[in-house]
């Protein structure tokens, strides 16, 4: 029997997502980070199930709606970019970069750079050139309203791509398909917050808008509900957070993320921590509860996965841990990455 283009294209993608895994879906924790420009649909499009929908009649204040990654035009020399940190590190076989229902507005040419970085990285270490970014896909033609699908032949496992669009334009989806691999390096190392790790969420100045078990949920925030989120303060003083960890450790990475709260996330924040092993949701109210500083006041930025490491104290060992904003607002997810005591 002779397939259609379209059929075999259909029937190739179904094979593969049987035998590989979507590294770069969202589901399983992939992140679009940065974006050279995403002015008319946002980066995280990009990651979502399907293949993206198209509806005619929705408009925005950018212009046309549409359900992918899309950036304006560009009257400059170079090309855009979006790096993707994948859900977990592993080593790709297979790329589909999915143009669905971009017809005058896609690029002409695409290729993927990849890295292996330490997972959590900052913004800056992304964008630092010396990094051993490695060409995984060529310069390579697209085709309009399509998927676009080619095959990947480098047997080492990577954590970030970098997807490369030439000059500008639309992709609806990037799938990422390859086999999952775990970083030695990182094999202890675990986020002492996360309520699947015993973390809890023991007491907080205010929920109004979102309650503060969210912070501490797997995954990313699936909108603003999914994270801690206070009433507007009008008066002295800051909204906080605190947290018992699944197990003492020491900090050594805290991210703070503000995913989907872009008018209403906090102006900074700060951490503090204690070793109080039998303290509950009300002894670690009083007064006489030891804080030490963790992390010092820092701004934080909307709709933003904030990385701090180098600006920890050293402060030892913690079993709580006390987040303050400044002065009120939204936070998505809290992770306090460290390693158990032994």
């Amino acid at each position: 029997m002779v397939l259609s283009e379209n059929h075999f294209i259909e029937v190739m993608t179904k094979k593969t997502k049987q035998t590989l895994t979507d590294l770069a879906s969202e589901a399983n924790g992939s992140r679009a980070l940065l974006a050279s420009d995403e002015f008319f649909a946002p980066k995280e499009n990009l990651l979502k199930a399907g293949r993206g929908e198209f509806i005619p009649e929705k408009y925005t204040d950018h212009g046309k709606w549409m359900d992918g990654w899309e950036t304006r035009r560009k009257r400059s020399e170079g090309h855009d970019w979006c790096i993707i940190r994948l859900g977990n590190p592993g080593i790709i076989k297979e790329l589909d970069i999915d143009t669905n229902h971009f017809v005058g507005n896609y690029p002409s040419y695409a290729s993927v750079d990849a890295c292996q970085l330490p997972y959590y990285s900052s913004f800056e270490g992304l964008t630092d050139l010396e990094h051993d970014w490695i060409e995984i896909l060529p310069k390579s033609e697209l085709s309009s309203d399509s998927q676009n699908l080619f095959t990947i032949e480098f047997d080492r496992q990577f954590t970030h791509l970098r997807l490369n669009i030439y000059p500008d334009g639309g992709v609806a989806r990037l799938k990422v398909f390859g086999h999952e691999e775990h970083l030695d390096s990182e094999k202890d190392w675990f986020d002492a917050a996360a309520a699947e790790n015993g973390g809890q969420a023991l007491a907080c100045s205010d929920m109004h808008f979102g309650d503060m078990q969210n912070i501490i949920k797997s995954g990313t925030a699936i909108d603003m509900s999914d994270g801690w989120e206070t009433k507007r303060r009008r008066g002295s003083g800051h909204d906080w957070l605190i947290l018992k960890l699944g197990s003492p450790c020491k900090a050594e990475l805290i991210l703070v993320d503000t995913l989907h709260f872009k008018g209403n996330f906090p102006d900074s924040c700060s951490i503090e921590g204690c070793f109080e092993p039998n303290a509950n949701s009300e002894s670690i109210l009083l007064d006489n509860v030891a804080w030490m500083e963790i992390l010092p006041k820092n701004k934080l930025k909307s709709h933003t996965e904030h990385i701090f490491n180098i600006e920890l104290k050293n402060s030892g060992q913690c079993t709580h841990l006390r987040l303050n904003i400044f002065p009120d607002g939204g936070v998505s997810r809290l992770r306090i990455f460290g390693r158990p005591i032994t």
